[in-house]
């Protein structure tokens, strides 16, 4: 069976926006700046015709995968139960050791976003939260071995 990928309706068009993209416009413009190295002559030592060669197996990389996220996607609503996390909450956590306080998104692995404090449900931080309440002390098993807790202070 394949893997899931549980994304919301928004991610879920975005996905489907980003592949029209590298699949038309994206396309174009590799194969065009292939056309334009090749007439540079010598392919064999020929920057730009590798640099063109090496974008068009990336752009086809990145639709092989949002074609197959998009074939399993699961679309999930986000919660409006702030009774506990959910996916699609916003939860606001103290971590002691740290002494700070940090605010996540928890959302689908096509939607997370570490930059913007959007995490995965399939992270460590994401299976720790999820079904958690708030005031809750949760241990997040991170992928160094290192394990920390942190506490619930808000779920919106």
């Amino acid at each position: 069976m394949a893997e899931e990928f549980i994304m919301t309706q928004k991610g879920y068009d975005e996905a489907v926006e980003r592949l029209r993209y590298l699949q038309t416009e994206k396309k174009r413009e590799i194969t065009e700046r292939i056309k334009v190295a090749r007439g540079f002559g010598d392919l064999s030592e020929n920057a730009e015709y590798d640099a063109a060669k090496n974008e068009e197996m990336i752009n086809e990389s990145e639709i092989r995968e949002l074609e197959n996220k998009i074939k399993n996607a699961k679309i999930m609503e986000e919660s409006t139960d702030n009774s506990k996390v959910h996916f699609g909450n916003v939860v606001t956590l103290f971590d002691h050791d740290l002494e700070e306080e940090i605010t996540y998104t928890v959302m689908g692995s096509t939607e997370a976003d570490p930059d913007k404090n959007i995490v995965s449900i399939d992270s460590p931080i994401g299976q720790a939260l999820v079904g958690a309440r708030c005031g809750d002390k949760v241990t997040v098993h991170a992928p160094n071995g290192f394990d920390y807790v942190v506490e619930i202070r808000n779920i919106k």
